[in-house]
């Protein structure tokens, strides 16, 4: 919020911190062979990397973090369409109904922002065009985003299928092989990182230790993503990437709720249609009336007896 175009030293961090991990617990520091060829690593890498830089960017193109949040909720769409072209799968009426259920509130909720970023009453004539048209870039940006990540869904599933689970091996090299690749991005993180330490000095609880409040903040970001991106690679080896795009996204639902409520972030009663939308095309895309009708039956018949 105090620096919207941090996103390159956050994701760095977290990079960089799950990199060393890795190297030290799970490569034993090199000497330990990957048990999926390394060439297949750098094909998903790629793919992770752009997902994380485009995701990032969007931010700076007048994209609030509610809408952000909605838009990469809808990656349910992006797996089913990656699904019908590249699986050649076929769904039940009730997936086709979900996903448009999905698809309706994201236009929703991408709608009522457009129209917030016209209205804006701090733009003048001469930037508001400019600004829209940074608006529809950014949206853009999303969707890419969206559909790459899909992919990279769909091929880790094959390799997992092909290979075996190695939920820990490929967080490592996820994380560690696009490291270079910041190096693109090195004046960026330079320019936050000094900004960081011209931030109000903040006294850690319990350590008693003095440092920029913002490096703090960068610190708790980076445990907590770790805690986070561990969970998701083991869910991965464990669930098709259906169930894990499910689970990831209703946890995005819970950051949206926190968002609003404790940012003050705007959202309308349209954005909350277009959210419900959202999530209940998400159950019904999972059926998960079907898996709980046995579970409540079962918890009734001992009450019953």
């Amino acid at each position: 919020r105090q620096f919207p175009g941090c996103g390159n030293i956050v994701t760095f961090s977290q990079f960089l911190f799950i990199a060393v991990e890795g190297f030290i617990f799970e490569a034993n520091f090199g000497r330990k062979r990957p048990a999926i060829p390394i060439r297949n690593y750098f094909i998903m890498v790629a793919m992770f990397f752009t997902v994380s830089v485009v995701n990032n960017y969007a931010l700076n193109l007048n994209i609030a973090m509610p809408l952000h949040m909605i838009f990469r909720s809808g990656s349910l769409i992006a797996s089913m369409a990656l699904g019908i072209i590249i699986l050649k799968k076929r769904y039940s009426v009730s997936k086709y109904t979900s996903i448009a259920l999905v698809s309706l509130g994201i236009f929703t909720c991408t709608f009522m922002s457009a129209k917030q970023v016209a209205s804006d009453s701090s733009l003048n004539q001469e930037d508001g065009p400019q600004v829209f048209l940074w608006w529809l870039l950014g949206i853009a940006a999303l969707t890419f985003a969206l559909l790459m990540s899909a992919r990279m869904g769909i091929f880790q599933e094959t390799l997992y299928q092909r290979f075996g689970k190695h939920s820990k091996e490929a967080l490592f090299y996820n994380h560690a092989l696009p490291l270079p690749g910041f190096l693109l991005l090195a004046p960026n993180i330079y320019h936050h990182a000094v900004l960081f330490n011209q931030s109000e000095p903040f006294q850690v609880p319990v350590v008693g230790l003095t440092l920029p409040i913002m490096w703090f903040y960068l610190l708790m970001n980076v445990i907590t993503q770790y805690v986070c991106i561990r969970g998701v690679f083991i869910l991965t080896t464990e669930c098709t990437s259906l169930t894990v795009t499910l689970v990831v996204t209703l946890r995005k639902f819970v950051s949206l709720i926190f968002s609003i409520l404790y940012f003050q972030n705007p959202f309308t009663g349209w954005h909350w249609l277009g959210t419900a939308f959202v999530f209940v095309g998400t159950l019904m895309y999972t059926e998960v009336w079907n898996s709980l009708g046995p579970f409540l039956r079962r918890r009734r018949r001992p009450k019953e007896e």
